[in-house]
């Protein structure tokens, strides 16, 4: 091997390295974080609690979630736990203070019912909007249907909230 040669892979990565962050650099990067109530109609409505961080690119996103929807005992409906990490495209621009978006994910869950637990993996689709208050509050409303893999009781869930959203 020659010494050109070798001085050439030494230089590719922190060539790499430096492209990624002149270009990162270029784009303006968004973040926000998100704290939800809501509710989920499977099998009959009970209450969901979250929250959610995330970082956007102007169209395109990433997005953390988690998300418990309650057991309840008396009507026998189940607790689900869902973790997620999600893509999102969004508005490039704010439509009358709105930015709406789309968004799907994958992640695990955990379902328990008395005694009763499965955990697995989870697939969620979705869309919703953030709604700008003032300065970098938002109301943040979202639907998500996720789909359950392995046993669980229920292999479809739906869920709607509203939240509060901090841009920074």
């Amino acid at each position: 091997m020659t010494t050109t040669t070798t001085t050439r892979r030494q230089l590719l990565p922190q060539l790499l390295l430096a492209t990624i962050v002149v270009l990162a650099g270029a784009l303006p990067a968004r973040a926000d974080i998100t704290a939800f109530l809501g509710v989920s109609p499977t099998p009959e409505n009970h209450a969901a609690r979250g929250f959610a961080a995330g970082l956007s690119l102007v169209i395109v996103g990433f997005e953390f979630e988690y998300s418990q929807i309650s057991e309840d005992t008396f009507e026998v409906l189940p607790a689900l736990k869902t973790y997620s990490g999600n893509l999102f495209v969004q508005t490039p621009v704010e439509l009358k203070g709105t930015r709406l978006y789309a968004t799907a994910g994958a992640g695990g869950y955990r379902e328990t019912l008395g005694t009763s637990e499965v955990t697995h993996a989870a697939i969620n689709i979705g869309g919703g909007a953030k709604i700008r208050l003032l300065g970098p509050l938002r109301v943040r409303v979202d639907y998500r249907i996720f789909k359950l893999q392995g046993t669980p009781l229920y292999e479809t869930y739906h869920r709607i909230y509203v939240g509060g959203n901090l841009a920074f």
